[in-house]
């Protein structure tokens, strides 16, 4: 695959990640390797992802709320308020592949609009995993809270570039089977 001097931001070329609804994603390529007969690259999106948390009561703590993801299917209901927020600070929502994302620009994390999320998982240490996120904005719907926010650590995702020049998203179970041969990839780039 070759890119012209017009597919390259920042000196990187660019692709567009498309998921199964169509939805489409512009990603920075990172890194690219073959892995068999396969082109995989890590990309970084051009535009800022965000997530939708729901705050909801703690079932053990009747005086605390818990941040909790939102189902898939309470997106939708839910963009046209998240939009009309986030304009307030002229960021533009956007429902992208992959992720929801921003376009604009955002403010500088300040300690106060940051915070650390027990994502659950345990990493090789034993240690919880943990993501930071500094949050946007806030806003009500059907008198349930909801905190839009995005990650401080980049949101890299790893995609095969196919034949006609775009990226498919890896499923989880492909990614899992790949693992070894992307992560020797990787460390032979490295090196």
């Amino acid at each position: 695959m070759t890119f012209s001097d017009s597919d390259f931001v920042q000196d990187r070329p660019t692709i567009a990640v498309r998921d199964e609804a169509g939805r489409v994603l512009m990603c920075q390529i990172e890194q690219t390797f073959d892995i068999g007969q396969r082109q995989y690259a890590l990309l970084l999106p051009l535009d800022t992802p965000i997530e939708i948390f729901a705050w909801e009561p703690d079932e053990d703590d009747d005086d605390t709320d818990t941040l909790v993801d939102i189902e898939e299917s309470d997106i939708e209901v839910l963009l046209p308020t998240a939009r009309a927020v986030l304009a307030e600070h002229d960021l533009v929502l956007q429902r992208s592949a992959v992720t929801l994302s921003v376009s604009g620009e955002l403010p500088s994390p300040q300690e106060e609009d940051c915070f650390t999320l027990d994502i659950g998982d345990i990493d090789e240490d034993g240690e919880t995993d943990t993501e930071e996120f500094q949050t946007l904005a806030t806003f009500f719907h059907e008198d349930m809270e909801y905190t839009i926010c995005t990650p401080l650590d980049p949101l890299l995702i790893f995609a095969e570039i196919a034949a006609q020049g775009d990226a498919r998203m890896i499923p989880p179970e492909e990614f899992e089977r790949l693992r070894p041969e992307i992560e020797s990839s990787i460390f032979d780039v490295l090196e």
